[in-house]
C-alpha cells in the first residue's frame, strides 16, 4: 500500500517547526515516531500536503527531574517512560502504562506526544498522566501555553491543539508523601490488543493511616474520550480507605461512565469491568500510598 505524496520537513529546532506549522496550517500533520500517521495515510484517512517531522529536534527528547516537577519531552519515546526508573519511582502508573501499551517495537517508536495527540479513547498513557493532574505545553510562534490533560481531550481524534501549535512537553507535579497511584488495562487478549477498558486511579492521604484527602479515578474506553469518575472521587474524599469504600467508588464509577455495544464487548460489561478495575486500581495507589509515607 503506497503513501500518498507529500512534502516533508525535517526542522532542526521548536521554533523553525513551530514556523513551519503557521504558514502550512491544516495542509501539515506532525510526525514524531509515525505509528499512527503512517497507517492513517496509508489508508487514505488522511493525505496532508506537508509532513513535519520533529526526530530532529533534541528539545523535544529531555527528560527534566526535579524534587517537585517531572517535565517531559513530547518526542521521549514509551520505551524510555518503561525504562526509566526515577519516573517508575515518581509516577509508578504512568510507567504501568507505558508498559501496557503495544509491543516492544511500538514502544521504542511510540512517542508520549503522539499517544496523547492521537486522542484515541483506548489509549493507555492519557489515563495514566490525568490521574496526576498532568498538563501539556502547546507552542506556537507567538508563544506557549499549559492546557491541563483533563480539557485537552475534545473526543475521538480531537484535541486542543490549533493547526499552529505544537505539543511540546508534559508536566507533571511530584506527588507528596502518603499519597499513590495505579493503573489497568482489560483487553480482549493478552498482548497488542486495543484496550476493552482502562482506569487509572490516585488517592492522597493527609498521614500514614489518615483520611482519603484528594482522590482522581480515570476511566478509557467508555466514553467518547476519557472520563473523570467524579462521582467516585466524591465519595472517596474525606474518607478512611478500606475494601467496603473502594467496592463503593466501583459501583459509583459504573454510574460516571457512558460505554457502548461494540465488536469488543457490550456495554453492560464493559461498566461491570470498570467496578472491578476502580477497586483494584484504589487498591494499588493505597499500597503505594502507605509505602511513600
Amino acid at each position: 500500500m503506497l503513501l500518498p505524496k507529500f512534502d516533508f520537513h525535517e526542522p532542526a529546532t521548536i521554533a523553525e517547526a513551530c514556523q513551519m506549522m503557521a504558514e502550512f496550517g491544516s495542509e501539515a500533520r506532525l510526525i514524531a515516531g509515525g505509528t499512527d500517521l503512517m497507517v492513517n495515510m496509508k489508508h487514505k484517512v488522511i493525505s496532508p500536503n506537508h509532513v513535519v517531522s520533529l526526530s530532529r529536534i533534541d528539545d523535544l527528547k529531555k527528560l527534566d527531574l526535579s524534587d517537585s516537577t517531572v517535565k517531559i519531552g513530547a518526542c521521549f519515546t514509551v520505551a524510555e517512560i518503561t525504562e526509566s526508573e526515577e519516573i517508575g519511582k515518581k509516577l509508578s502508573a504512568l510507567r504501568t502504562g507505558a508498559r501496557a501499551l503495544g509491543s516492544p517495537l511500538v514502544r521504542n517508536r511510540a512517542t508520549i506526544g503522539g499517544n496523547l495527540g492521537t486522542a484515541r479513547p483506548a489509549a493507555d498513557l492519557p489515563p495514566s498522566l490525568m490521574v496526576y493532574d498532568a498538563k501539556v505545553v502547546l507552542t506556537k510562534s507567538s508563544g506557549e501555553r499549559e492546557v491541563s490533560l483533563d480539557s485537552f481531550f475534545k473526543g475521538p481524534g480531537v484535541t486542543e491543539i490549533q493547526p499552529d501549535e505544537i505539543l511540546t512537553e508534559i508536566r507533571v507535579d511530584v506527588p507528596p508523601p502518603h499519597a499513590g497511584a495505579g493503573y489497568i488495562n482489560l483487553g480482549i487478549r493478552q498482548a497488542q490488543d486495543c484496550n476493552l477498558v482502562n482506569v487509572a486511579s490516585y488517592i492522597a492521604l493527609d498521614g500514614p493511616d489518615g483520611t482519603i484527602q484528594s482522590a482522581r479515578v480515570v476511566m478509557g474506553c467508555v466514553g467518547p474520550t476519557h472520563l473523570r469518575a467524579s462521582s467516585a472521587e466524591k465519595l472517596l474524599i474525606g474518607e478512611k480507605p478500606s475494601d467496603e469504600l473502594f467496592e463503593k467508588a466501583g459501583e459509583a464509577a459504573m454510574g460516571d461512565c457512558t460505554p457502548i455495544d461494540d465488536f469488543r464487548g457490550s456495554a453492560q460489561y464493559k461498566k461491570a469491568m470498570v467496578g472491578v478495575l476502580t477497586k483494584r486500581t484504589l487498591g494499588i495507589a493505597l499500597k503505594e500510598a502507605k509505602d511513600r509515607g
